[in-house]
């Protein structure tokens, strides 16, 4: 396997448009719910944004490192210069990867505010879907905190491997080292990539189900 070989995280959330029937003076509490969500939606469109960027930045950076490993050390000049590209890769694909996770953290922030709102949920059996609903998400945001540390310390290995290629004295046991290391490091990210994506689809299927018990009609878009 690459090791910067990843699977793309996926939009949170399905974007869905729900027509409530009636008219209060204040909302119910499953309205609010639903406003709530729908900013959260919003809060993660810049997430959704760095997916196909990061993925273009990974597979570019791919290129140059098996250009890289397949150079003798007699083209250190060649190899010093492809390593200082990929350095640059690095460093554009942290930037995506901030961007994201303040993405994530606005949305929690948004979604944190349902809690006082579920407790006004007269309905047992739809509060509790409600609760599921948080529950779910929540440990959605706790797969994501673990994905960053865990792509952050990574990108800072890889910047340690492109700096260890541009030093001639570079011998093949700190590459291997090195090498496996990052190949660990990225083995544990798809795993919480998978689980992360998993409960995104958890997610999906929770909200829909408490707009089904709420009594909403929900029209979802792909």
């Amino acid at each position: 396997m690459s090791i910067f070989s990843k699977s793309r995280l996926l939009l949170a959330v399905t974007i869905g448009t729900i027509f409530l029937a009636g008219c209060l003076n204040k909302p119910a509490p499953e309205e609010e719910i639903y406003e709530v969500l729908e900013k959260v939606v919003s809060e993660e469109k810049t997430f959704e944004e760095q997916q196909e960027p990061l993925v273009n930045l990974e597979k570019k950076e791919k290129e140059l490192y098996d250009k890289i490993i397949a150079l003798g050390m007699k083209e250190f000049d060649e190899i010093t210069k492809l390593s200082d590209e990929a350095l640059s890769i690095v460093e554009q694909r942290k930037r995506h990867m901030e961007k994201e996770q303040e993405s994530i953290q606005a949305s929690k922030k948004e979604f944190e505010t349902l809690s006082p709102i579920i407790k006004e949920i007269e309905d047992e059996g739809l509060q509790g879907k409600s609760k599921e609903l948080y529950r779910i998400m929540m440990e959605r945001y706790e797969i994501h905190d673990v994905l960053y540390e865990d792509y952050s310390e990574a990108l800072e290995y890889d910047k340690e491997l492109y700096a260890m290629f541009k030093k001639e004295d570079l011998s093949l046991e700190q590459l291997e080292e090195q090498i496996s290391k990052i190949n660990d490091l990225y083995d544990k990210i798809l795993e919480s990539n998978k689980q992360f994506n998993e409960k995104t689809k958890e997610y999906n299927e929770a909200k829909l189900a408490f707009y089904k018990e709420a009594g909403l009609e929900v029209k979802t878009e792909e």
